[in-house]
């Protein structure tokens, strides 16, 4: 099944229509903690290494895999829409099923030489959002944790 492509609204009317479906940021964890939508957990896609830029995070699909079920509805959510598709296209292969990805994303898209909006954001929107960090949805939290 191919990886559905929606956007913030669909998917907030996705997750309130399905108690099981999850809202998973792959953002890094600092993007989180400055916002995401509430009730997302975080698992990064990749890293930001001053040196290099963004680097894959090698352990996304064993955290995803020990805290999502493989056939639970799960939005995948970035900033715009690349990391989350990307992550999306990672977990298919791993065996998921039922996956989304958010264009648009937590932040919106921008034209990158003027500025103006292409599509809006999350956040933009005026969706419910959060800057809860605690060991249920945080990276950190969700390393040592397994499915319950």
């Amino acid at each position: 099944m191919p990886i559905e492509q929606i956007n913030p609204n669909e998917a907030k009317a996705g997750l309130d229509d399905d108690p099981e479906a999850v809202y998973l940021d792959v953002r890094t964890e600092m993007e989180f903690a400055q916002g995401h939508a509430v009730g997302a957990i975080n698992i990064p896609v990749a890293f930001q290494d001053p040196a290099i830029g963004m680097t894959h995070n090698t352990e996304f699909q064993a955290v995803a895999e020990k805290n999502l079920d493989k056939d639970r509805t799960i939005y995948c959510g970035c900033q715009v829409g690349a990391r989350s598709q990307m992550a999306a296209e990672i977990l298919e292969r791993a065996g998921f099923t039922k996956l989304k990805n958010i264009q648009g994303g937590f932040g919106g898209k921008r034209d990158q030489q003027t500025g103006q909006v292409l599509m809006e954001g999350w956040r933009e929107l005026g969706l419910p959002v959060s800057t809860d960090v605690n060991e249920e949805n945080s990276y950190e939290g969700l390393k040592y944790k397994g499915k319950p």
